[in-house]
């Protein structure tokens, strides 16, 4: 793990940040000895960020498909009417 001097992590911030993109951290020394470790935070990946499939559809039929969705799902949601 390498360690910077506050002057030159301040001077080189772009390269220090990508030093601990690859090395994983990075220490930086002030002058009065504090110590501070720069590493890369976890990306978080959204549960809905997934992989599609090929349905081997055209548009039209996706469209035809949604369409029938919407409307078969309409049914279902629209209330009875009260008697």
């Amino acid at each position: 793990m390498k360690t910077y001097t506050y002057s030159e992590a301040r001077q080189r911030f772009a390269s220090v940040l990508a030093e601990a993109r690859r090395s994983g951290e990075v220490r930086v020394r002030r002058r009065d000895g504090q110590l501070f470790v720069i590493k890369p935070a976890k990306q978080e990946r959204s549960p809905l960020n997934v992989q599609g499939v090929t349905a081997g559809l055209t548009a039209g039929e996706s469209l035809e498909w949604l369409k029938e969705a919407r409307e078969q799902s309409g049914k279902r949601l629209r209330p009875r009417p009260v008697t």
